[in-house]
């Protein structure tokens, strides 16, 4: 028995580009825009808080503000892309973001940052919907695998490269850049648009159809909700009224939302194209991927800034030699692999990879250097090559890309809401641990600890030799055993996430031999000439 294709939601019929290469550049590009920009905001915000003269709160409603509001847009960009068309729905937006990265820069007053944030993040949740529907609408059926392996590219890359490239820019070019290399990106990518996708006509039958309210309901609630999140652990979550009322206030809507689309003739994204078993448990898979992988994307990062005391530009040489450039191998090895095997296959391997990354991760301690993760780094870049390239393939191999608006909505709640529920719980966990860890290891500092009151000695004796009162010698000591303790805590935390990190792979793992092979079709392997097919 077959695994159910996806039928609910808009026709998307394909239109065939007859300049695909174009197209994909156009996917590259976009893509690449949305995800080096959020990657290089979050590196860069202590650098930009300085220039901008911001407070830290100010700072941390600046990254809201820039992100949120990307959510609201970005389910609904794949019907706009159906009904208006590509060149419609990307070029204008992509001239408007131009001339906003090139403005930001220039501006002072905090009230005229925080509104050209929130239009950029509006027009940034354009991009990164868009170009799935560039690949579905406008290329052969060959070249599908390919476009979507590029798309999946540069989730990882740029969240490897944009280490280095937030160093190369405060240090040597200039931190205005980190928002007009968007502006020069941003034409390119209009101009490809237009030379690579076709004209279409407005579908105006689909626009006397549109479920507004269901989309403007799921895009605020699901907004609101990623607003709530990103302030959680600055705010204290539920004790802070405003996040409580944030993420109240997101669930409302989207449960409204729910009741819509059962309700309308013509829902837009009804949740029935998730009923699927393959589907569900493809969008589990990619929970545990989100969690698993931010042993590369955060934990690591974490390490070197917070234990070992590095900048980015100091770590960025680690991302990029050995996880973003092996991804350019890692990456077309998962599309060769793809045309030949089960992307089920795939999906292990990459899960199984990151599950070793997580268990070496494990072993770490406090003497740990850039250097010291060279190896885990590697196996990392195989686990991001092959895991996410493989679940999206295979979660459309069960889609009709026919009516695939429906299902791209909730691929990118997936992307945005999800993916920052699992950073702020894996935030909140290592602040947690962290203060469980300090209070233990505090304990034996102050129970008069054998071996902490030797070092304790140690230490004063070492400072005394600089110091002529013993007192002022005493309390560097002491302040030296607090340092010591924090770091110590913050490593065991730091491994605690690993651990976290590795289970989250099980799980995955799990979860993948639950899943039935896909039906046949264009991103599935050739049936074999014997005609046995793909077991189920």
């Amino acid at each position: 028995m077959t695994s159910a294709t996806i039928s609910s939601g808009p026709d998307s019929a394909s239109h065939t580009s007859h300049r695909p290469l174009l197209a994909v550049g156009a996917v590259l590009l976009g893509a690449f825009i949305a995800s080096f920009d959020v990657r290089l905001f979050a590196l860069g915000l202590p650098d930009l808080r300085g220039k901008f003269g911001l407070s830290f709160d100010e700072g941390a409603w600046l990254t809201t503000a820039s992100t949120a509001p990307q959510i609201l847009i970005a389910p609904a960009v794949a019907w706009l892309a159906t009904v208006f068309g590509l060149r419609r729905v990307l070029i204008g937006p992509s001239l408007l973001y131009i001339v906003v990265s090139l403005a930001i820069p220039l501006v002072r007053d905090y009230q005229m940052l925080l509104a050209l944030h929130l239009v950029r993040g509006l027009l940034l949740g354009i991009f990164v919907p868009a170009t799935i529907m560039i690949v579905l609408h406008n290329m052969p059926m060959k070249w599908w695998i390919v476009g979507l392996a590029a798309y999946s590219f540069r989730l990882s890359f740029t969240g490897n490269a944009g280490v280095s490239l937030v160093g190369f820019y405060v240090d040597h070019v200039g931190w205005q850049w980190l928002y007009w290399q968007d502006a020069v990106v941003a034409l390119l990518m209009a101009l490809l648009t237009w030379l690579g996708t076709p004209a279409q006509d407005v579908n105006r039958q689909l626009m006397a159809q549109a479920d507004w309210g269901g989309m403007l309901l799921l895009g605020a609630g699901l907004a609101l909700i990623y607003a709530g999140c990103d302030q959680g652990n600055r705010l204290d979550w539920f004790e802070s009224g405003t996040v409580t009322g944030l993420i109240v206030a997101g669930g409302a809507l989207v449960f409204a939302f729910l009741v819509n689309e059962a309700l309308v003739p013509e829902p837009w994204a009804s949740p029935t194209v998730l009923f699927s078993r393959n589907v569900a448990l493809v969008l589990l898979t990619m929970m545990t991927y989100m969690v698993t992988s931010l042993s590369n994307t955060m934990l690591v990062p974490n390490f070197l800034t917070v234990v070992v005391g590095l900048r980015p530009e100091q770590i960025g040489q680690l991302f990029l030699l050995y996880v973003a450039l092996p991804l350019l191998i890692a990456v077309p090895a998962a599309v060769w692999l793809l045309r030949r095997i089960d992307a089920r296959i795939v999906v292990l391997l990459g899960l199984t990879s990151f599950a070793i990354a997580a268990w070496m991760g494990t072993r770490i301690t406090q003497e740990w250097a850039p250097a010291n993760f060279i190896p885990m780094a590697l196996v990392q870049a195989v686990g991001q090559g092959l895991t996410f390239t493989g679940l999206l393939i295979f979660v459309l191999s069960n889609a009709n890309p026919a009516r695939a608006t429906a299902f791209v909505a909730y691929i990118q709640v997936m992307r945005l809401d999800v993916i920052e529920i699992a950073v702020t719980a894996m935030t909140t966990w290592l602040r947690v641990r962290q203060q469980v860890h300090s209070n233990l290891i505090g304990l034996h500092v102050f129970a008069e600890d054998g071996e902490v009151t030797r070092a304790l000695g140690a230490l004063t004796g070492k400072f005394v030799q600089h110091s002529a009162a013993a007192e002022t010698a005493l309390a560097r000591a002491m302040g030296t055993m607090a340092s010591l303790v924090r770091r110590e805590a913050n490593v065991l935390s730091i491994i605690d996430g690993f651990q976290v990190a590795f289970w989250a792979a099980i799980i995955g793992l799990l979860l993948v031999s639950l899943m039935r092979a896909a039906p046949p079709g264009p991103l599935t392997p050739p049936i074999p000439a014997n005609g046995s097919g793909n077991a189920h």
